[in-house]
This record gives structure tokens, sequence and C-alpha cells, in this order.
């Protein structure tokens, strides 16, 4: 089953946890978001944290999601996007 079905089907766990840890959005991005993912492609998530989010809740919300999805996940805040790559990742970005 390719990522992105997988990760819609979770839409609803994966935004409950990502509230766990402050987390307002959740997007996917990259080759998952484009249907070009393989077998070592690992998962590009991008979040929008409230104001109340710490680097704890980035790095807990990261182990949950690959622990959920089993599949290496690579967290990106949307505060944190350089400037150079960031109207890129938002043009593909899908919100979970």
């Amino acid at each position: 089953m390719p990522q992105l079905n997988r990760l819609t089907k979770l839409s609803n766990a994966i935004r409950q946890m990502a509230r766990r840890h402050n987390v307002a959005k959740v997007y996917v991005f990259g080759s998952c978001a484009r249907g070009e993912e393989n077998a070592e492609s690992d998962i590009d998530i991008l979040v929008e944290p409230n104001d109340q989010a710490s680097l704890f809740d980035f790095m807990n919300l990261q182990d949950d999601l690959e622990n959920l999805l089993q599949s290496k996940v690579d967290l990106v805040s949307k505060r944190g996007l350089h400037p150079y790559i960031k109207d890129d990742i938002l043009k593909e970005a899908i919100e979970l």
C-alpha cells in the first residue's frame, strides 16, 4: 500500500498524537506526497506547532510517529523551514 494511503487511513490517530504534543497541524511532503517513495524512503512530516510546543514535544512526536508508522520519520517544523526551500515544500504538502 502506498504510504500516502496508509497515512490517510491513520490521519485521525496522527492528528490526536500531534495534539498531545502541542502541534496544531500535520502535513506530509516529499516523495510520499508525490507518490514517488520506495522501500528505503523515510516519511517527511511537516508540523505547525502551537505556542506551547517544546523541543521535547517535537522529539516525542517524532518517536511516537516512528512507532506508529514503523518507518523512519523526518519531522520538520514549519517555523524552521529554510526560505530557499519553503515554497517548494508548502506547494506539495498534504494536510493529514
